[in-house]
């Protein structure tokens, strides 16, 4: 028995280390749990913050000031209409921004169109001197403005004349100019683009000559201390702000030559951003610096909504990210949109197609759908004058049929003061806009020109006497691809800052 009691001992005890390393193993397993629980629970306090802080900060304006009659909803992409505001509120003052109990104002303005695919943009700056329709908008009372014709782009911005501005009534106006729907918008004021230049550490800038203060402040009387030197630099804070709203003193002073500026600045802020990466630990400085002094539309009121947006622009690539100015041409003082080549470029955004030609839905490949036949033009309840503008004899009397053909009244027809015309050219008074359009469909590549007198006229150039029988209903004043020149002058966020940078 004691042999047998002697077997037995190492047998036991081997049990009991056994169950020693049992619990030891138990023991590293619930620590294991422990730690990568209370790493989960650090993590979600984390974005738990995050989601607070961004929360608390989000300011949106009220969607009560949106156009009940805005564009059809697309499944073709996002559309961002972006306003860089100088409101005088807050901190404003110290960067620039001008006197207390002074109304907001817009400084710049683009359409960010986010394609389908994820992979490709355009943004498409419209001048704040551009002369455009301004639909009915909101004012704080709650009553409506009337219509506005011929007004300067940034005076919507200004409707209400509050020291925050107007976003709703910016947002309305870009709808009726584009007849895209805008599905975001974003205003960003100085401190909130200051904060945001200062967090990526400085954004690479292009100078063609030095600039002194009274470039900046052309009221000066002297030229003061230089504030940049010629050539490529980092600037950030007031120093941004300073370049990107510098207009006097390079080139020809012009808002047109700043709007260039401000996409090369806006172009290298994106490199910037994309080369450090969209890490948490990169995202959460950025995007609390940005969104401290950001008002928005209540699609991206939240830090969820926010985030989710940001993050669905991560695979854009910087070479198909684009920027162009709407066309345009001086008229006096004051720039006009180039008809029918916005269009164009408008047609491009709702169809999803880049600026050069390129079908960036992420639709799968095949078959291609059969274009829809165009919708018969009728012209009913619409009158029209017809003036022949070139040296044809009767050509008037024809564009007059082909107008009675579709169901306009013609009000009279009659020589042109000048006859020699190159292209048709229509225009129309006060609120008739539209009605201008559709005649326009009867004349391809017509010129659109808005005027004080009220009526619509067409007065026929060349391109109607070349080919008369255009005017057959089955077109569009809309080109098919957005015109070379556009594409041509267009800027890659991937380009140097020194390069394809026009000063007017």
């Amino acid at each position: 028995m004691t042999t047998s009691h002697r077997t037995a001992a190492p047998r036991h005890g081997g049990a009991r280390s056994a169950a020693r390393s049992r619990r030891r193993k138990r023991g590293w397993a619930r620590r294991t749990l422990v730690i990568a629980l209370s790493l989960l629970v650090l993590a979600a306090a984390g974005v738990g913050w995050l989601y607070l802080k961004l929360g608390g900060d989000i300011s949106a304006f009220d969607a009560d000031g949106l156009s009940s009659d805005r564009p059809d909803a697309s499944s073709n992409g996002q559309n961002v209409l972006v306003i860089g505001s100088d409101a005088r509120t807050g901190n404003n003052r110290a960067l620039g921004g001008g006197k207390k109990g002074d109304i907001g104002r817009s400084d710049t303005a683009f359409l960010l169109h986010v394609y389908a695919d994820h992979k490709h943009a355009l943004a498409v700056s419209v001048p704040r001197d551009a002369l455009v329709d301004i639909p009915a908008c909101r004012l704080p009372d709650g009553s409506w403005t009337a219509p506005r014709h011929h007004a300067m782009f940034n005076s919507a911005f200004s409707v209400g004349e509050t020291a925050q501005g107007n976003p709703a009534c910016t947002q309305n106006t870009v709808e009726k100019l584009t007849g895209v729907r805008v599905d975001h918008t974003v205003v960003v004021d100085f401190q909130g683009f200051a904060a945001l230049t200062e967090v990526v550490g400085g954004v690479r800038v292009c100078l063609p000559q030095d600039v002194y203060e009274k470039d900046l402040n052309p009221h000066r009387t002297e030229r003061g201390k230089r504030i940049f030197a010629k050539g490529e630099q980092d600037v950030s804070g007031q120093r941004a702000l300073d370049y990107v709203r510098l207009r006097h003193g390079i080139g020809d002073g012009s808002d047109i030559g700043r709007i260039k500026r401000q996409q090369a600045f806006v172009a290298a802020l994106l490199k910037k951003v994309k080369s450090d990466g969209l890490t948490p630990g990169k995202l959460l400085p950025l995007t609390d610096a940005a969104v401290g002094a950001m008002t928005v539309d209540p699609g991206l009121d939240s830090a969820d909504k926010l985030l989710s947006f940001v993050l669905s622009l991560k695979d854009i690539d910087l070479r198909n990210t684009k920027f162009v100015t709407v066309p345009w041409r001086y008229e006096g003082a004051r720039v006009a949109i180039v008809e029918p080549d916005a269009d164009a470029l408008w047609a491009a955004l709702r169809e999803d197609r880049t600026i050069d030609g390129e079908d960036a839905g992420g639709k799968s490949t095949g078959s291609p759908s059969p274009s829809p036949s165009p919708e018969p033009v009728s012209g009913a309840g619409v009158e029209v004058a017809v003036y022949n503008g070139t040296t044809v004899t009767g050509l008037a009397a024809q564009g007059a049929q082909a107008l009675k053909d579709h169901g306009f009244t013609v009000t009279g027809t009659a020589t042109a003061s000048s006859q020699d015309l190159a292209a048709t050219r229509i225009r129309y008074g006060p609120g008739e806009e539209d009605h201008a359009r559709t005649v326009a469909r009867l004349f391809p590549g017509a010129e659109l020109r808005s005027g004080s007198a009220p009526g619509i006229s067409v007065t026929l150039g060349r391109s109607y006497a070349d080919d008369p029988s255009a005017a057959s209903g089955e077109s569009s004043d809309v080109p098919a691809k957005v015109p070379s020149e556009v594409a041509d002058d267009a800027r890659s966020a991937a380009d140097s800052p020194c390069s394809r940078l026009s000063y007017g």
